[in-house]
This record gives structure tokens, C-alpha cells and sequence, in this order.
């Protein structure tokens, strides 16, 4: 079943309770105090434009253990001769805004609306959420961001402009102080890099330990 938020109470029901493809709830909002409430519960909200707002919590978690995370000798010689320049932080905005508007094979527009946008700068400017940048002679060609709940990186979307560049913005990822990145949802992409499938209780076990905070 799923549920209906209330605009003036920012909780929400038990994620153990979500429909089969993880829909928990609708309606509510996406303010800072609601989605740093809804990530620290295994929640995250998916929907296009137009849409009201849905929450999602998958009963199956695709999450990358950093140490066990896959480079293939092509990628680790590209990251050898530092072909890409790689920081973290330096352009949010750019990145949530390329990570938009980046075509994709099989979807048709994009579900980090306006809206969307606004909310998660919105949580860099205070804090919460964190961008990695991939650059090439001095311009931005990939990149990731996501909010950081306890040492997890809870990734919301990445780019590449050219080969391999949201290969390498993952890879840095996972040699930061980072205890577990969270995919969400599988894709081929990510399954190639060592990504894996787990139980929600145990993705939710990790969430709720005492990480080092990153």
C-alpha cells in the first residue's frame, strides 16, 4: 500500500510497508526538514513533471561497497595518466543541472524537475548534499551528487559527457571516507562496476549505524 503525506506533519509511514516497486507515499513536500527525514529512513522521492510527489522505498537496495568497487585495466591506466581532473564540491549547480538535461537511451525527459533542482541545491548550500566533478581541459564532462546520512552516500544521479568521465566521479567517490554508496535502483552501468543487490533491513542497518561522517 501506499500512503498520503500530510502538508503539516513531515513523517512518514513504516518503508517495510511500500508497494512492490517500492512506492511508499505521495503528496507532501520537498523541503529541507522532509528530505533529510525521508534519506535517513531509506526514502527518496522519484517522479516527473507533473506528477505529485512519490516516495520511493525498494524492498531491494542496489548499493556499491567502495572496497569492492570494479576498475578494469583500461580504467585504471586512464586514471593513471590523469586524463580527467576530479574535485569535489566545486560546481553543484552545474552538475544537478547537467545530470538533468543529459540525454539518456530509453527515457524521454527527466525527473530531476525544476523543482527537484532547487530542493537538493538548496541542501549543498547547507550542507547535506555533495557534488564530484569530472573536468577535461577546463570543462565540466562529468559528474555525480547525492546527500551523505551516516557515512552513506546516497547517490541521486550522474552524468558523462565523454567516455568513462561518471566511471572516474564513481571511482573517486569510493576512496573517499565513504562506508557504503547507495545506487538506489540497478542499472547495467552500475552492476558492470561492482554494484550489488541487498535486503532493505540491511541496507537500513547500515544507514542507522555510527559511521564515520564524511
Amino acid at each position: 500500500m501506499f500512503f498520503q503525506l500530510l502538508d503539516d506533519d513531515i513523517s512518514f509511514p513504516n518503508p517495510a510497508l511500500a508497494e512492490e516497486d517500492g512506492l511508499l507515499a505521495i503528496g507532501g513536500d520537498l523541503s529541507l526538514k522532509r528530505l533529510l527525514l525521508a534519506y535517513s529512513n531509506g526514502v527518496f522521492p522519484w517522479f516527473s513533471e507533473g506528477e505529485p510527489i512519490l516516495w520511493y522505498s525498494p524492498h531491494q537496495r542496489c548499493v556499491i561497497y567502495p572496497e569492492r568497487i570494479k576498475i578494469s585495466k583500461s580504467m585504471k591506466k586512464i586514471l593513471r595518466d590523469d586524463i580527467f581532473k576530479i574535485t569535489i564540491n566545486q560546481a553543484f549547480s552545474d552538475v544537478i543541472k547537467n545530470c538533468a538535461s543529459t540525454f539518456r537511451v530509453g527515457q524521454n525527459g527527466t525527473w530531476i524537475t525544476n523543482e527537484m533542482q532547487q530542493a537538493y541545491i538548496n541542501l549543498h548550500k547547507n550542507g547535506y548534499a555533495h557534488s564530484v566533478e569530472v573536468w577535461l581541459e577546463g570543462k565540466l564532462v562529468g559528474g555525480l551528487y547525492g546527500l551523505i546520512i551516516n557515512g552513506v552516500f546516497c547517490g541521486e544521479s550522474m552524468f558523462s559527457l565523454v567516455s568513462n568521465a561518471s566511471k572516474a566521479a564513481l571511482i573517486f567517490l569510493s576512496k573517499t571516507n565513504i562506508g557504503l554508496i547507495d545506487c538506489q535502483l540497478p542499472n547495467d552501468h552500475l552492476m558492470s562496476l561492482g554494484a550489488e543487490m541487498i535486503d532493505r533491513e540491511l541496507y537500513m542497518a547500515v544507514l542507522k549505524q555510527d559511521n564515520v561522517n564524511a
